[in-house]
């Protein structure tokens, strides 16, 4: 093993933890309720849809270090990717005006419904980069 390839490595791995960090702070403040404060109430519904989301984008990111060649295309991809889910969940929200109060409400099914469509974004984002 190389140094190069710990530093590839070390690179990769900092920076996509690093963008779904900087993806949480943002889908955290896009999303019209308090998925946290929820959650630690013991919410069913925000975890299912900001557990969808999360593993959607995470594995979009992990696609594109699988896939693209250079750090600076995985870098652009990655934040193209991140703005795509983003606007994703912006359509489910005006396309489900209830998703608010459902989710605040602690419906379950309205929260497996946004995770799974975060999921299949990130699934279908992630294919697209291979």
């Amino acid at each position: 093993m190389s140094i190069d390839q710990i530093y590839g490595y070390l690179m990769h791995l900092f920076t996509g933890f690093g963008l779904v960090g900087v993806f949480v702070v943002i889908y955290l403040w896009v999303t019209p309720f308090d998925e946290i404060a929820l959650i630690r109430k013991g919410c069913i519904a925000p975890a299912a849809s900001f557990g969808g989301t999360l593993v959607g984008f995470s594995f979009t990111i992990a696609s594109g270090i699988l896939h693209l060649p250079t750090y600076m295309g995985f870098l652009v991809w990655a934040l193209a990717a991140m703005v795509l889910q983003l606007l994703a969940f912006l359509v489910m929200k005006i396309a489900m005006p209830e998703m608010k109060e459902a989710i605040e409400s602690n419906n379950i099914a309205m929260g497996i419904l946004i995770g799974g469509i975060s999921l299949s974004i990130g699934l279908i984002n992630g294919a697209c980069l291979s």
